[in-house]
Formats: C-alpha cells, sequence, structure tokens
C-alpha cells in the first residue's frame, strides 16, 4: 500500500517491534505516548509516521508524515485498505455489554457449529476457530489491538470461516478499533456500573456501547435493561433494531422455569431447554436464539444445539463433590454481575451463601463499596480478598469494599488462595460457595504487570480433594 508515494509494508504501533517498511502510528495512551518514540520507530526501519494534527512538527524529518485529528480512527481505515478488508467475504457478528458477551457468544458459536458452519470467535477466552484456539499472538484484552484483529481476521478469512462471533468491549468503541468493520449483527446484553476508570461517567461508557449499532445491518438489545429505549433512540435508521427479553420485547420468552440444573422457556411456541442454571442463562441464550434466527436458521435447529450445550469455563462453573455444598467458580466483577450469579445461586440453595470476591486494582474504584453492599445483602457470609491487585495495595481495596458491606457477617482474608480454603473449610451440606471475579483467569496480576499463576476452580479442587 502506498502512502504520500512511499510503499508501506506493515503497520506498528509499538516501536520496539517496528520492522523496515513499516508504518508507525502515534498512539496518546493512557501512560505513554507514542509520539515520544517515533525517531526510534524511523530508526527501526519505519519508513512513514502517523501522527496527531498539530505534532507533526516533532516528528522525525527522514519519514514521510501524515497528520490525522484521531490517529486511532485513521489506523482502523488504515488497516481496512491494508489488509484488504479480510471480513467481507464472512458475517461478523459483535456482542457487547457489561456483562454475559462471553456466554452469549459461547452459546450463538455453539449453535452455529452444531449447524454445519465454520465459525471463528474473538474474545475474553481468546481466538478460537470451529471451537478451537488459533495459535495467534494474541492480546490480553476482550477485543485485540485494530493490527492484531485484522490479522486475525485474515487468519480466519484463510481458512473460510463464514461467521465471525466478536466480544466488542466498550474500550474497543471509544477507541476505534473496530471503526471500519460492517457487523452483520450488533448484540446487546445489559448495561450496569463498570470501568469508570476508562470513560469517566456512566453517559460516556452507555454512549460507547452504543457506538456499536452505528457499524450494524441489524441490533439486537435487551427490552429489559434499563438502557433499551436510549439504544432504540440512539440507532442510525440504517440498522434495524430488535428487542428481547423476559418482560416483553419482539422475542419474549414465557414460562421461564429456573432450576439447579438448567433452565427452560417458550419462545413463539418452541420449547428451550439450557443444561445451565440462572436467569441471567436465560437472556443470554434467548439472545444467542434471536441472532440464530437472523442468520437463517430455524427453531428446531437452535433449540436442539442448546440442549447439549456445556457451561462455559468460569462462568458459573460448577465444582463437582462429594461434601453435600455447591462450589461455583464465576467471572463476576461488576455489581450486576455478582447480584446476578448470587442471585442465581440462592435460586437451588438450600443452606447458606458464602460468597468469596475481591476488586482489582487500577480499576474503577467506585464500584468497590456497591459490591461489597450486593455481596452483603445477598449473602449470608461474605470473605473478602484480592482479586488482581495491580499497582494498588489489596488491603486498601479490601477495606473500601467492606465499606459498604451492611446486614451479613465478613471476614477480610488477603491471600486469595486461603480465603477459599476457609470458605470451603466453613462449607456445611446445603450451603454453595460462590469463588466471584477472576473465573476462566489462571494468574493473579500484581504491580508492574507482574502474574503468578493462579487458578480458582485448580485452588477449589485442592481443597475439596477432588480431581477435575
Amino acid at each position: 500500500m502506498k502512502i504520500n508515494d512511499v510503499e508501506i509494508y506493515g503497520i506498528c504501533i509499538d516501536s520496539r517491534k517496528v520492522r523496515a517498511g513499516d508504518l508507525y502510528v502515534c498512539i496518546e495512551g493512557l501512560h505513554v505516548d507514542g509520539h515520544d518514540f517515533a525517531q526510534q520507530a524511523v530508526n527501526a526501519g519505519a519508513v512513514a509516521v502517523l501522527c496527531a494534527t498539530g505534532r507533526e512538527g516533532g516528528m522525525p524529518q527522514n519519514a514521510a508524515i501524515i497528520t490525522a485529528d484521531d490517529t486511532r480512527l485513521e489506523m482502523a481505515h488504515l488497516c481496512h485498505r491494508f489488509f484488504g478488508n479480510p471480513a467481507k467475504n464472512m458475517k461478523l457478528i459483535g456482542i457487547t455489554g457489561t456483562n454475559g458477551k462471553t456466554s452469549t457468544a459461547a452459546f450463538l458459536e455453539n449453535i452455529l457449529r452444531k449447524n454445519g458452519k465454520k465459525v471463528g470467535s474473538i474474545g475474553t477466552l481468546g481466538v478460537l476457530l470451529d471451537g478451537e484456539p488459533v495459535n495467534i499472538p494474541f492480546a490480553t484484552s476482550t477485543t485485540p489491538d485494530t493490527v492484531e484483529l485484522y490479522q486475525i481476521l485474515g487468519v480466519m478469512a484463510k481458512v473460510g470461516a463464514e461467521f465471525v462471533v466478536m466480544e466488542v468491549s466498550s474500550h474497543a468503541l471509544a477507541l476505534h478499533k473496530v471503526a471500519a468493520l460492517k457487523f452483520e449483527l450488533g448484540l446487546f446484553t445489559n448495561l450496569s456500573q463498570d470501568h469508570l476508570d476508562f470513560h469517566g461517567t456512566m453517559e460516556n461508557y452507555r454512549l460507547a456501547k452504543a457506538g456499536l449499532f452505528d457499524l450494524c445491518t441489524t441490533g439486537i438489545i435487551n427490552h429489559d435493561d434499563g438502557t433499551c429505549d436510549f439504544l432504540l433512540n440512539y440507532a442510525p435508521n440504517t440498522c434495524e433494531m430488535l428487542t428481547y427479553g423476559i418482560n416483553g420485547g419482539d422475542y419474549h420468552a414465557s414460562n421461564c422455569i429456573l432450576q439447579s440444573d438448567g433452565i427452560r422457556y417458550i419462545i413463539k411456541g418452541q420449547a428451550v431447554d439450557v443444561p445451565i442454571p440462572g436467569k441471567f442463562t436465560v437472556y443470554n441464550s434467548l439472545c444467542a436464539y434471536v441472532a440464530a434466527m437472523r442468520l437463517g436458521l430455524a427453531p428446531d435447529q437452535i433449540a436442539a444445539a442448546f440442549a447439549d450445550m456445556q457451561g462455559v469455563g468460569g462462568r458459573i462453573q460448577s465444582i463437582p463433590n462429594n461434601h453435600g455444598f455447591s462450589v461455583i467458580v464465576d467471572y463476576a466483577h461488576s455489581p450486576d454481575g455478582l447480584e446476578n450469579i448470587i442471585t442465581s445461586c440462592r435460586e437451588f440453595t438450600k443452606g447458606r451463601i458464602i460468597t468469596i470476591f475481591g476488586c482489582g486494582g487500577d480499576r474503577d474504584g467506585a464500584k468497590r463499596p456497591i459490591m461489597g453492599e450486593v455481596a452483603g445483602r445477598l449473602s449470608d457470609l461474605v470473605i473478602i480478598t484480592s482479586d488482581n491487585p495491580r499497582n494498588e495495595n489489596p488491603e486498601v481495596i479490601i477495606k473500601q469494599i467492606a465499606e459498604g458491606v451492611m446486614g451479613c457477617d465478613y471476614q477480610k482474608i488477603t491471600d486469595r488462595k486461603e480465603a477459599i480454603i476457609k470458605a470451603i473449610s466453613l462449607a456445611l451440606p446445603d450451603d454453595c460457595v460462590i469463588i466471584a471475579g477472576k473465573g476462566h483467569e489462571d494468574y493473579q496480576e500484581f504491580e508492574n504487570g507482574r502474574r503468578m499463576y493462579f487458578d480458582d476452580a485448580q485452588i477449589a479442587r485442592d481443597a475439596l480433594g477432588v480431581q477435575p
């Protein structure tokens, strides 16, 4: 690709990874400004630099200089050109929302695969093709950076993927990672407080999520969520909007039955059984059901795929044992997510609910006492512990959570392993121990990005004396 008569052989945002012939894009990050490394990038072989308008005076003289008001947005469109729109022959399905993105993606992927479709997925659990991990260097964020995202889509195009189901985070939308893509469907699960460390206000957070529908042909949104009316009014005329829900909507789940071994409901005359408990399973599966119908599948095909659906690791993941009580591992890390998992477990728990959780460091601190309030109101015993403390003092985070706990006994145990072992030691027959916050993650993150192997499910198995 030529830019200003200069041939470009690659696009890169990290000066340490620049190769000869690259276009280096200056990104103003939260902690580092890429403009400061432009000369380093050129020294490494970059032949062109994309910088913010007004900052071209400080750029290297021995490279072509391109300016843009928003370098992230311009990079998205440049990647679209450079990589030749790899998604042009695939149908992209984007899923956004505070909670439920991963489970909804897994439901939809399973439906498509069970019906003979070749499916790729991109999200919290990594990059998958037909359910198997793809060996691509993958960022830890839910939605990869723009260059990497296009490389992944290129790989999926080469192997003939028909559909790509993608979790689209609010960060990705605000940072224009997917700005040049066109989604066949945009799915919205719900909105509750999270990521205010990045977005600043709930209004900004809501607007970021809504941005997905600027990129969609059809939007499928949760009728029962408080953001529904806003999204219906926000969506452009070019995006057809459909709603789903339990309390109403174009696709209405009726006769809902919630049991310890799964859920059942009726949707437009079709009985649906999903062997995963929880009211939120109704919403997630219903969202996937509507999406699958829009993609051309028949109601009975969808229902058959749901019937043998396996749970997603770290999402209401049961740890089998012979002690007579339940142990559940779940990714819930927002107030709404925590309330959902505790409420769902309460539906099948005859004894006490013992909830273990913490909050991540370097993230939205305002939600910490709110999550404490939720846990205290809905549990019989709360054990507050560390999550991923990152660069914050874990004991300070725990103290902030504890300020919200009322009406419930609670303990503070900083060491997460010790907290899990303690909770399981206190459990009696018919109780339920909920280990929330990390789900599928197999690490704890400490200061300066240091990670230590840590798996909630494995710690629980060890404490229970059971094998996987």
